[in-house]
């Protein structure tokens, strides 16, 4: 078993940034691929960005160029750098530990309690 913990989230402005942090109770992302997933009022739960063991990154294409993922395998972290960001935006953050298979990922039953990105003026 894992426990993921999100932290991060928060109000913030259009442009503005902010990172967010998947704490995880053990070492577990050097030897799993993770994403980040978000969830809109209304709206399915979806893919935001997901990296694997060897560092390859994906990104859903509304977040290329201003999202960053990352994992710190010392600190049994994984990180969300969010640039630029857009009301669009606002959801509830997820982290999630996965695989890849046939270059598509998929979830494991690990999901995080998940936390609240608001970007609005």
């Amino acid at each position: 078993q894992v426990q993921l913990v999100e932290s991060g989230g928060s109000l913030v402005q259009p442009g503005g940034s902010l990172r967010l942090s998947c704490a995880a109770s053990r070492n577990i992302f050097s030897s799993n691929a993770m994403g980040w997933y978000r969830q809109a009022p209304g709206k399915q739960r979806e893919m935001v960005a997901t990296i694997n063991t060897d560092g390859s990154t994906n990104y859903v294409d509304s977040v290329k160029g201003r999202f960053t993922i990352s994992t710190d395998n010392g600190k049994n972290t994984a990180y969300l750098q969010m640039n630029s960001l857009k009301p669009e935006d606002t959801a509830v953050y997820y982290c999630n530990i996965g695989y890849f298979s046939g270059g598509n990922y998929f979830s494991r039953a690990y999901w995080g309690q998940g936390t609240q990105v608001t970007v609005s003026s």
